[in-house]
């Protein structure tokens, strides 16, 4: 027969309170309790688990317990009773309160007796050895730009785990109809309560987070809650200044363009990002695009130009370098 070492297995220091050990076998409870847990030992170690806090939960198992456990014995080692060994604690009713005989092990029944007044297997009804709240099922939802900006409501169908009839869980496909808020940024998760994995016995389901991905944009880039834009521009626009039409999230607007603007130059339009408190900003950025001299009259244009302006650019960035 082999020897159990109950406090390594809930995993609690020999001194471990009461509420500890119980705290620790709820958490463990829930993570292999067998109707939810993916674990390949779920069952094994759902057993050792309740069989472990079965004996220290009470304080005169617990006394009696730490009495063998004194002796040099290890977890999984060969375990012989003390010579003439009996427990003699007598419980109202006799025997013990959460499971029968054949659920606990031969160290266990050698320690403490085989008496058990509640009879039935705990296996039988999982739920009513312990309740516990469902996991957290997390997911990504794809939005828009504009979804993001605007806010909608999304049908999507997704697997959430759900308690059957007979006591399992198995995935259900489910439609839900979700919120977008506006002004939601990339990354944000919306939590949709008691969409989640099945409670255990009498607790609640768990949530359903969806993290959102902001898929990219044709037209728009996103940083946080500011909208960025690459707006072209004509080389006289730029040269003279102009006053343009820039499309944003919320329709066209007339933007300024000061005079002397190269490349890179970058302009703040506020509030015309994603909503929110505050509202993010749309940052526009010029491209000076250069239309193409395909005709006679535009190449001596070019010509003109060249000669009347002193301007050599790779000087100019040399100098800006210096």
């Amino acid at each position: 027969m082999e020897f159990k070492d109950y406090y390594e297995i809930l995993g609690v220091a020999e001194d471990a309170s009461a509420d500890e050990i119980k705290r620790a076998y709820r958490r463990l409870a829930r993570k292999y309790h067998p109707d939810v847990s993916r674990e390949d030992d779920a069952e094994v170690r759902f057993k050792e688990i309740n069989e472990a806090y079965e004996a220290l939960k009470d304080p005169d198992k617990r006394e009696a317990y730490d009495e063998v456990r004194r002796s040099p014995f290890r977890n999984g080692g060969r375990f012989e009773p003390p010579p003439g060994w009996q427990f003699k604690t007598e419980f109202p009713g006799g025997g013990f309160s959460t499971t029968d005989a054949g659920a606990f092990s031969d160290f266990f029944r050698t320690l403490f007796g085989d008496a058990m007044p509640f009879g039935g297997d705990p296996f039988e009804s999982r739920s009513s050895v312990f309740s516990g709240r469902g996991e957290d099922i997390e997911d990504r939802l794809a939005v828009t730009l504009e979804e993001a900006f605007h806010g909608a409501t999304r049908q999507l169908r997704l697997g959430i785990p759900q308690r059957q009839p007979d006591g399992r869980v198995a995935r259900q496909q489910k439609t839900l109809n979700v919120r977008i808020p506006a002004g939601v940024t990339d990354g944000r998760r919306i939590r949709l309560r008691g969409q989640g994995g099945a409670g255990i016995g009498d607790g609640a389901a768990g949530d359903l987070l969806l993290e959102i991905h902001v898929t990219p944009h044709a037209q728009y880039g996103l940083e946080g809650r500011d909208v960025t834009l690459s707006l072209p521009v004509a080389p006289w626009e730029a040269a003279l200044g102009a006053t343009v039409k820039t499309p944003t999230l919320k329709g066209d607007v007339d933007l300024r363009i000061p005079p002397g603007s190269a490349t890179g130059t970058k302009l703040r339009l506020r509030g015309r990002g994603l909503p929110g408190s505050p509202p993010g900003d749309q940052i526009v950025t010029i491209a000076v695009d250069t239309p193409a001299a395909t005709t006679e009259e535009q190449k001596d244009l070019y010509r003109r130009m060249a000669s009347s302006f002193d301007y050599d650019p790779r000087r100019r960035r040399q100098t800006e370098r210096d």
